[in-house]
């Protein structure tokens, strides 16, 4: 398994309306390529930061269910028009579980 940690900066004043919009709309369609394992945001150090890690088989795995996900319709038309624009930038690590991680 590999795991990718997504961390977006949100906008200034706009991280309860990102997080609301990504649970009603965007997690729903996501869900159909990715297995969500965590979702966070954070309250101390850096602000207005939301966190996820997504769980894939392997890289390539990953990279066709990206791509699907950025050919799908419902994403293009419904999620990605009001989510994109409340974000100031976005970061992705590939992540590689140790032999004696609780999560492999």
């Amino acid at each position: 398994m590999i795991y990718e940690m997504r961390t977006y900066t949100v906008k200034v004043g706009k991280q309860h309306a990102y997080m609301k919009h990504f649970e009603e709309v965007g997690l729903p369609i996501i869900s159909k390529y990715a297995k969500l394992v965590g979702y966070w945001y954070s309250d101390i150090g850096e602000l207005n930061q939301v966190i996820h890690i997504w769980e894939y088989p392997d890289l390539n795995t990953r990279e066709e269910r990206r791509r699907a996900l950025y050919n799908d319709k419902e994403w293009l038309e419904n999620f990605v028009p009001l989510g994109l624009p409340m974000l100031e930038k976005q970061e992705s690590k590939i992540m590689y579980a140790s032999n004696f991680s609780p999560i492999q």
